[in-house]
C-alpha cells in the first residue's frame, strides 16, 4: 500500500497524484462494469454535475468512463434517474445528482433560498405565490409530472425564445431550490417534479440537520473526494460559501479530522496557500492511465485548482463565437498518467456512425508520444458510444501525429 504523507510538506507532484488517487484515477479498470463499480464511483465523488450539452456526450457519463472505461450507459440510467433511485438531484455544485442520504445536509441551503425569496417583496417568489400554491396543488393531486405536461395543462407559455422558461418551469424550479419539489427522475433528459414527500423515505424528510454540521460533513467529503486541496477547492466542491468554509476548515484540522499542509508551489503573491489533507490520502508512487475528462469533471472544474494542480489553463468554448474559438466547441482535456497532456475537441456523429475529433492539440511544454495510448482511447470511446469508426479533421498541432497512428493501426 502507498504510504501515508507523514511531513506537512508535499510536492506539487505529490499533491497532485494524491488528488487523482482520491479521485479513482490509477487503479486497474475493472473488467466488466455492472452496478457495484458505478456505485463504488458514485460515492467516491460524491457529487455528478448534470450538463444537458450532448454534442459529443452528456457530462455526466463521462467521469465514470474516464475512471471505469466503457460502461452500459443505462445502468447509470436506472441507478440515477428511476423513481426508486438512491440519488437524487440538487444543487449541490450546480444541478448535481448526490446520494440519496446527503439530501438533507441540504436543507439549511433550502430555508436559506426559501428566507431570502419569501420576504423580498420583489423576489419573483413574493411576487407569484398564488402559482406557487396552485404547482403545489397540482403535484399533490396529479402526482409526479415533467414542467412540459403542467405548462401544456395550464396554458402557461414561455416568455419569449427557447433559453426563457415558462412561468410553470420558473415556479417548479424555485420549489426545487427551496426544497419543496425534487427530482423523481428524468426521460429523455427531462426532469419530472414532484412534491418531496411523494419521492423522499419519511425517515429522510424528517431528517433535520443544522448549517454547522452539514458544511462540517460536507468540507469532510470535499476533502476526502479530492485528497488534498485549498480552502477555495475545498469549498467549491460544494459550492460553498468560501469565508464560512474557512473557519470551518480550522476547526476540523484543529480535531485531527483533516490535516493542514504546505503544497509546494502553491501560492499567492509570494505566500504559500493554506491547504488540507485528509488523513486517509495515500501518495501512490504513479499513475497509470488515458482518460477523457469532462469539461464539468471534478478534476478540472475549478479552472483556479486546474492551473495550479496541472499548468492547465482551461475555458470552454461553447459560449464563444465560432470564429473567435481557439480550440473548439467541446474541448476535453486528456489525462495521460498524471498529467493533462492534450485537448480534444469531439464530436459524436451519430447518423453517420463516426466519432470525429474536430481538433487536437498537445499541451505546451508536455512530453509527446502518447499518441497510439490516445488512438487506443478513442477506439474504446467510438465503441461505448456505438460509433464504426474514428474520423481525425486537420486542426491543431496534435492532429497529425494522430490522424498518422490511426492509419498506422488499421
Amino acid at each position: 500500500m502507498p504510504p501515508t504523507p507523514s511531513a506537512a510538506t508535499l510536492t506539487a507532484a505529490q499533491a497532485r497524484r494524491i488528488a487523482l488517487a482520491a479521485q479513482g484515477f490509477g487503479r486497474p479498470k475493472p473488467e466488466r462494469v455492472g452496478t457495484r463499480q458505478l456505485n463504488d464511483a458514485l460515492h467516491r465523488l460524491g457529487v455528478l454535475q448534470l450538463d444537458s450539452v450532448n454534442v459529443f456526450e452528456r457530462s455526466h457519463y463521462l467521469p465514470l468512463f474516464a475512471r471505469l472505461g466503457a460502461y452500459d450507459k443505462a445502468d447509470l440510467d436506472r441507478l440515477t434517474f428511476s423513481r426508486k433511485s438512491r440519488y437524487i438531484e440538487y444543487w449541490a455544485h450546480v444541478a448535481a445528482l448526490i446520494p440519496l442520504e446527503s439530501w438533507p445536509l441540504w436543507r439549511w441551503k433550502m430555508a436559506e433560498y426559501r428566507d431570502k425569496w419569501t420576504t423580498d417583496p420583489s423576489h419573483w417568489v413574493s411576487a407569484n405565490r398564488e402559482m406557487l400554491d396552485w404547482l403545489r396543488a397540482e403535484l399533490a393531486t396529479n402526482g409526479p409530472q415533467q414542467a412540459g405536461k403542467i405548462q401544456h395543462e395550464s396554458g402557461s407559455k414561455r416568455r419569449g425564445g427557447w433559453w426563457e422558461w415558462s412561468e410553470v418551469k420558473t415556479g417548479l424550479e424555485f420549489l426545487f431550490f427551496m426544497g419543496e419539489v425534487v427530482s423523481a427522475g428524468r426521460t429523455r433528459f427531462e426532469r419530472t417534479y414532484a412534491l418531496a414527500e411523494q419521492v423522499l423515505p419519511a425517515e429522510l424528510l424528517a431528517l433535520e440537520v443544522d448549517k454547522r454540521t452539514a458544511v462540517r460533513r460536507l468540507l469532510v467529503a470535499a476533502t476526502a473526494a479530492q485528497g488534498v486541496g485549498t480552502v477555495s477547492d475545498l469549498a467549491d466542491y460544494f459550492r460553498l460559501p468560501q469565508t464560512y468554509a474557512a473557519g470551518v476548515l480550522a476547526e476540523l484540522a484543529d480535531e485531527g479530522q483533516i490535516v493542514p499542509v504546505t503544497v509546494k508551489g502553491w501560492e499567492r503573491g509570494g505566500r504559500p496557500l493554506r491547504a488540507y489533507l485528509h488523513p486517509d490520502a495515500r501518495i501512490p508512487r504513479r499513475i497509470e492511465t488515458t482518460a477523457l475528462l469532462s469539461p464539468f469533471d471534478p478534476i478540472v472544474w475549478e479552472r483556479d485548482r486546474a492551473l495550479r494542480m496541472f499548468g492547465f489553463h482551461y475555458r470552454i468554448e461553447i459560449y464563444t463565437p465560432a470564429a473567435k474559438r481557439v480550440y473548439g466547441y467541446y474541448t476535453l482535456p486528456v489525462l495521460v498518467d498524471d498529467r493533462i497532456a492534450a485537448r480534444i475537441d469531439l464530436k459524436s456523429d451519430r447518423q453517420n456512425r463516426v466519432l470525429r475529433v474536430q481538433s487536437a492539440w498537445h499541451e505546451p511544454g508536455e512530453q509527446q508520444g502518447y499518441e497510439g495510448r490516445l488512438v487506443e482511447l478513442l477506439r474504446q470511446t467510438a465503441v461505448w458510444q456505438g460509433l464504426d469508426g474514428i474520423e481525425v479533421v486537420d486542426r491543431g498541432d496534435l492532429a497529425p501525429a494522430l490522424a498518422a497512428e490511426l492509419r498506422s493501426q488499421e
